[in-house]
């Protein structure tokens, strides 16, 4: 399920609510259509017990979520290149204290023409993406396991 979308200024942001009740956003920015696209991803409600666990998150094709996490396809990967860069993979992120808090700048992604990520989902993963090194899923998703929350990329007036 998800909870709002919004932009404030240049920032795209996208709430995320799941399973197991993980709740925040992630703010987009990108100042101009050729320029690096930045994120500050601020997630909270991961299990305090399995803090150490690394959590993959990824854009996916699709904005659907109509059969929550399940209907948002693939990892978005419009160039087809193999794991782990390709601009729908953001990486590993590890929770403390039950929190995310990240800044990553120079994203490969774009909210500008036709490869831009608005209308598409975030999906936060239940384990590490393994960066391409495992089996040949490993090249397209990074056997990042189940998918526990998503949301789709949106804006509103700022």
């Amino acid at each position: 399920s998800i909870a709002q979308n919004s932009v404030y200024n240049r920032f795209r942001r996208a709430a995320v609510k799941g399973e197991p009740r993980v709740t925040g956003q992630v703010l987009f920015k990108q100042c101009y259509s050729h320029g690096r696209l930045e994120a500050i991803f601020d997630l909270d409600g991961f299990p305090l017990e399995n803090n150490q666990s690394g959590r993959a998150i990824h854009i996916h094709q699709l904005g659907d979520l109509s059969d929550g996490c399940d209907s948002t396809g693939g990892h978005y990967n419009p160039f087809g290149v193999n794991h782990p860069r390709h601009p729908g993979d953001f990486g590993n992120f590890f929770p403390k204290e039950g929190k995310i808090w990240k800044y990553k700048p120079n994203l490969l992604a774009t909210v500008f023409g036709p490869y831009s990520i608005l209308g598409r989902s975030i999906v936060l993963h239940e384990q590490e993406d393994d960066m391409g090194k495992g089996n040949k899923a490993s090249l397209e998703n990074g056997n990042a396991g189940k998918r526990l929350a998503c949301c789709v990329i949106g804006m509103i007036k700022s």
